[in-house]
């Protein structure tokens, strides 16, 4: 897509990510990118109550927040997400990962990741929207689209936003105001913008969402045994089976998809499930019993490995974060 307004590619890692870009939609015409994530922002910061609140329209949660001083763990589920104001640095796994209103994010599976908000001024907020990706929606869309064969490929990316995502994303959100047209006009946007990420730079990633005969769709299968089974010892030859592949196979793909191998996926799920106990008032040494660990001292260390901190010190810092359903990220 070309670039107008003089601005360089959103793709460089720029100081101001935001760029002018051309629309196209019958006739050519220039669309301000900043004009449109300007209504996006209004319309974010009028509907986030908190760090995370559902919305009217179905999938899309919202987010507002302030710079954190420490990375906060969390739980990517399958989404696409959206900032319009303020950055976010993420890791997951052993992947670093940055995106702004230049970018989104799109997460395939669900990822125990830890995130820290950046914003450039003090009085800035972090504000965020994201769309839960819905297996049956992406097929339906996948119908209309030619594709490719399945292949390997990480569950997870950023990559540059387009003029045409942010217009189906502001004409979705631009429904809060008219609730009586959501039933109606909610599905046409929201198919809009998945289809806009089929035909993306990675659509490979989201069209595996909707395929049983990919890849992602076996690895899946594995992830949803070790997060049913998080707290209990899993061979690895039981997780190989669950997803289809051969043990090689299978810890070949895991790490292609999650950054991680299965070992370290499911310590870090334990680990955030024990960290949300703290928080609700468990005692640290029964916490990391109710999430498998025998050793209270082996507990304490991996812990502190994972959030930097020992456990009594990382949730005070934390508390501000959670909420008793633990961290919704995005």
């Amino acid at each position: 897509m070309p670039l107008a307004c003089g601005m360089r590619d959103p793709r460089e890692n720029l100081p101001d990510p935001i760029s002018h870009l051309v629309l196209r939609g019958g006739p050519t015409h220039v669309v301000c990118m900043d004009d449109m994530l300007d209504s996006l922002c209004t319309i974010v910061d009028r509907h986030a109550a908190g760090r995370y609140q559902p919305s009217a329209l179905p999938r899309v949660a919202f987010y507002k927040d302030g710079a954190a001083p420490q990375p906060v763990a969390g739980v990517y589920q399958p989404m696409m997400a959206l900032i319009v104001s303020g950055a976010k640095e993420i890791a997951i796994g052993d992947r670093r990962l940055r995106y702004d209103p230049a970018s989104y994010f799109i997460a395939t599976v669900e990822l125990p990741a830890s995130g820290c908000v950046k914003l450039d001024l003090p009085d800035q907020r972090y504000l965020a929207v994201s769309l839960d990706l819905d297996s049956e929606r992406l097929a339906s869309v996948l119908t209309d689209v030619e594709t490719g064969l399945p292949s390997a490929e990480p569950a997870f990316a950023v990559n540059p936003v387009t003029a045409d995502l942010l217009d189906a994303w502001l004409r979705l959100l631009r429904l809060l105001d008219t609730p009586q047209d959501i039933a109606t006009l909610a599905p046409l946007y929201e198919r809009e913008i998945l289809y806009r990420l089929v035909q993306g730079p990675q659509g490979a990633i989201v069209r595996q969402i909707a395929r049983a005969d990919s890849r992602l769709s076996q690895v899946r299968r594995a992830i949803t045994m070790i997060r049913d089974q998080f707290d209990q010892p899993i061979r690895s030859e039981s997780l190989a089976e669950a997803a289809g592949m051969s043990p090689a196979s299978f810890h070949r793909h895991f790490r292609t998809a999650t950054a991680m191998s299965p070992l370290q996926y499911q310590k870090s799920l334990r680990l955030q499930e024990a960290r949300r106990l703290i928080v609700a008032g468990r005692d640290v040494a029964a916490a990391g019993y109710a999430v498998g660990y025998e050793s209270a001292s082996q507990f304490s260390r991996e812990y502190a490995r994972l959030f930097g901190l020992a456990p009594s010190r990382d949730v005070k810092a934390q508390k501000p974060h959670f909420s008793s359903d633990g961290v919704r990220a995005a």
